[in-house]
């Protein structure tokens, strides 16, 4: 489970085995967790997670998607 960075109290990362899988993110912190779509930032699904959270993590997300991508380019060209 690769963990890709924290902030705002939140763990961005995304699972090994999901490459078959478009890219995407999951988050998990302040007692819930979500899932996205990257590019675009789409969610998935949310559980235990307020609205303002939710808005809090789609700011992050935006502020750090190419990055996201690019790790997740870089970790399964890999081969993991």
């Amino acid at each position: 489970m690769p963990k890709l960075f924290s902030a705002g109290g939140f763990r961005f990362f995304f699972y090994s085995n999901e490459k078959n899988e478009p890219c995407h993110v999951h988050v998990k912190g302040h007692g819930g967790e979500a899932k996205f779509w990257m590019p675009g930032c789409e969610m998935v699904f949310s559980y235990r997670l307020s609205a303002k959270n939710i808005k809090n993590i789609l700011e992050i997300l935006k502020e750090n998607e190419s990055l996201i991508e690019e790790r997740w380019n870089e970790f399964f060209k890999l081969g993991h």
